[in-house]
């Protein structure tokens, strides 16, 4: 029993429940993170998203047991190698789902809904999306931009379109620097991409390389250009105090800037990883492994809140 249960806790992924941080997204720019209400509403969503993920995770797993019984580290996933039952795995997915869409029900309609989509654009990313090139990328790219707006919508708050053209354009940069780590990882093994993952035969070197400069290039021009017009209201704490003594156009904006430089150095550092370490296959792997690429989201964190709450 307590076997199936690791096996099953393997094959729901918790590690990437990280993607599922996105819906904070809106709250934290909003100026409303501290507020319980919102808070607790926006967690509920997080947790919502990361059952939606698990049923994922477990239907995908059943969908692709003969393909990733051909890969080298996806073989040993528990459903592939046949240590968790299929009909076990069904069963908890079919419950997850009930629960989960029960939940986003009484959180909002159109949360429900957007949850609707996320869940419907991911069954046919797995049955037919995933083999056409370039739409694999920008579906990708839509789920994390569906939990951004989910986010938005469970708190009933907008959401900067500067900031939504960063999320865009980071999860392609990462959805590109994933398919450049499998396309060196498959390559030389035994029937080479087309034997593997065959949407990857249609992207050469050269097009990702091309592909990676130009959301990379997108990521933190598009987050700057946010940073840059992003109100900063006046409120109590030290730093909004520091405001009331400079003039109103130091005040209004620019001090998110500070935060662009960080921004860039993570990028830097993740295409570094790309490049030099091939580690970009499992992105949040890569988040939580590398130090310098932590450290770098958690002073930005630290500095964001700090620019928009004062808190320091």
């Amino acid at each position: 029993m307590a076997q199936l249960f690791y096996y099953l806790l393997k094959t729901v992924r918790p590690r990437q429940w990280l993607k599922n941080l996105a819906v904070y997204a809106a709250l934290l720019f909003s100026g409303f993170f501290f507020i319980p209400t919102y808070f607790f509403k926006a967690t509920e969503a997080f947790l919502v998203f990361c059952g939606l993920a698990s049923a994922i995770y477990i239907i995908n797993d059943i969908v692709d047991a003969s393909e990733d019984q051909k890969h080298p580290f996806k073989k040993k996933r528990p459903i592939a190698s046949g240590l968790l039952p299929i009909p076990l795995a069904i069963f908890v997915a079919v419950v997850d789902l009930l629960v989960v869409f029960i939940w986003a029900w009484n959180l909002s309609f159109f949360f429900c809904l957007v949850c609707l989509i996320y869940i419907t654009l991911n069954l046919i990313y797995t049955r037919y999306l995933k083999t056409i090139p370039i739409l694999d990328l920008i579906t990708i790219a839509t789920f994390y931009t569906l939990r951004v707006y989910a986010g938005a919508i469970v708190v009933n708050l907008h959401m900067n379109v500067w900031f939504l053209l960063t999320v865009i354009s980071a999860a392609l940069f990462l959805a590109v620097g994933k398919r450049q780590s499998e396309r060196t990882l498959l390559s030389g093994l035994t029937g080479g991409l087309s034997g593997h993952r065959a949407v990857l035969s249609a992207y050469s070197v050269r097009l990702l390389d091309i592909y990676t400069s130009m959301f990379a290039s997108a990521t933190w021009f598009t987050y700057a250009l946010f940073a840059f017009q992003h109100r900063i209201d006046v409120a109590d704490g030290p730093i909004p105090s520091f405001f009331a003594l400079v003039p109103r156009t130091l005040v209004l904006q620019k001090w998110l800037m500070i935060t662009v430089p960080v921004v860039i150095y993570g990028v830097m550092r993740y295409l570094q990883l790309i490049y030099e370490k091939n580690q970009g296959e499992s992105p949040e792997r890569v988040f939580l492994s590398d130090m310098p690429l932590l450290g770098s989201v958690i002073i930005w964190f630290i500095l964001t809140l700090t620019v928009l709450y004062g808190i320091g």
